[in-house]
């Protein structure tokens, strides 16, 4: 699996508008779901947003790991199975676009 240190192309395509926001989770109130493989629907982006801390975004079918620092966005691609994981303290929300 590769493990980026740095946020990679986060761009989401042009038209899109945020319509909805989580909640600021915490790596005791990360909802299980978030931990295991899960995905967004068709047209559906997300972008993850660590404010304290860091995390783990895991895309499996590209065998990739992305750790996220505050201010580094991970871009969830519609319909793309992925996964988070807490390293250690963390504060982070998950922003929706289509």
């Amino acid at each position: 699996m590769t493990k980026d240190r740095t946020a990679t192309n986060n761009a989401l395509p042009g038209g899109l508008k945020a319509y909805r926001r989580t909640p600021t989770f915490t790596e005791h109130t990360v909802p299980k779901g978030l931990l295991s493989d899960h995905k967004t629907k068709a047209g559906v982006w997300g972008q993850i947003h660590v404010e304290s801390g860091q995390l783990n975004y895991v895309i499996p079918s590209k065998s990739h790991t992305q750790l996220l620092n505050p201010g580094e966005i991970g871009t969830v691609e519609p319909e793309q199975h992925h996964r988070v994981k807490p390293v250690g303290p963390v504060t982070f929300y998950v922003e929706f676009w289509r």
